[in-house]
């Protein structure tokens, strides 16, 4: 599970539609699969810099989806 800073982002309704809409932009694959030919569902959207107490107040890293993979 997420760490404890990071809960409430976690459980707000901007991550959760965030999740919802780049997961299915990305056709529900795990990206890193996909880029070998795999075509693996993906479960977990995450962040490729990761939050911190520091950013994760900031939407441009943590709802930017050019800071998101989807994996499995």
């Amino acid at each position: 599970m997420s760490k404890e800073f990071a809960r409430a982002f976690y459980d707000s309704p901007a991550w959760r539609h965030t999740r919802r809409a780049y997961a299915s932009s990305v056709g529900g694959l795990c990206e890193r699969c996909l880029k070998s030919g795999r075509y693996v569902p993906g479960v977990i959207v995450h962040h490729i810099n990761h939050l911190t107490p520091d950013n994760i107040t900031n939407p441009d890293v943590a709802l930017d989806w050019s800071n998101l993979e989807l994996v499995c």
